[in-house]
């Protein structure tokens, strides 16, 4: 039998108590936020900024005793705050946990990294790469059957290691490995048969990839963009 998934549904605790004044439930998608069942390989948040897909994939995160900053379980050091969102969530796991659980977060690499020099876990100091390349070192040193949450890796990425995320996502994927990825690229999105969830004013509804406006959007531009920038930077008349 099939290891995953390993988080099989999130939604509100019922007997969560919360002002809905409060932040994040303010946030449209937080507030109106019914039961996600992630896929059992790649699941995407995808949303305009401020939608909320980062507050949501980091409660899960925290809630599943994960770092706010980053990392594995095995991360001991002050952590940055974070909302109270994951005291709320009740999260419904696999029969099987996973061997190896991260959460990787793009904005807050830089500390993970210090961190990671400071346990002298990492040969040589991934401050001696680019962000990028740092960002893949240890994305490609994740193990199989593992849960792995990405927020925006596409931060640390150019056009091409994006591909290379891709293609190492799929890897692990098939190594009974599942994913959580809050994005706004195109090109992640495209991972086939991967579950989309759209974050907006509305809650959060499942969409198809060719219905993303991240996907519309590159498209519409890579096809017309003569005439897009045409209109985008003549001035009114």
């Amino acid at each position: 039998m099939q290891a995953k998934p390993y988080v099989r549904e999130i939604s509100i605790r019922d007997d969560a108590q919360f002002d809905e004044e409060d932040y994040p439930f303010t946030i449209p998608a937080v507030r109106h936020m019914d039961t996600i069942c992630p896929h059992a390989d790649v699941t995407f948040f995808v949303g305009e900024n401020g939608a909320g897909k980062s507050t949501i994939l980091e409660a899960i995160a925290v809630a599943m005793g994960l770092p706010s900053e980053g990392g594995s379980r095995h991360v001991h050091r002050e952590q940055q705050q974070v909302s109270p969102l994951h005291q709320h969530l009740k999260i419904v796991k696999g029969f099987r946990k996973p061997n190896f659980s991260y959460f990787l977060r793009a904005e807050s690499l830089f500390n993970v990294f210090t961190y990671i020099d400071d346990i002298g876990t990492a040969k040589p100091s991934l401050h001696l790469r680019s962000h990028g390349e740092a960002f893949m070192d240890v994305m490609l040193d994740f193990g199989p059957r593992g849960l792995y949450l990405l927020d925006e890796p596409e931060a640390a990425l150019s056009p091409s290691r994006q591909l290379a995320a891709l293609s190492a996502i799929h890897q692990l994927v098939q190594q009974e490995c599942q994913f959580i990825i809050a994005t706004h690229s195109p090109i992640l999105l495209s991972y086939p048969n991967a579950k989309i969830l759209q974050f907006d004013a509305t809650g959060i509804t499942e969409v198809a990839y060719e219905d993303t406006e991240h996907y519309a959007i590159t498209h519409d531009f890579l096809n017309h963009y003569e005439r897009r920038l045409e209109q985008l930077l003549t001035d009114d008349e």
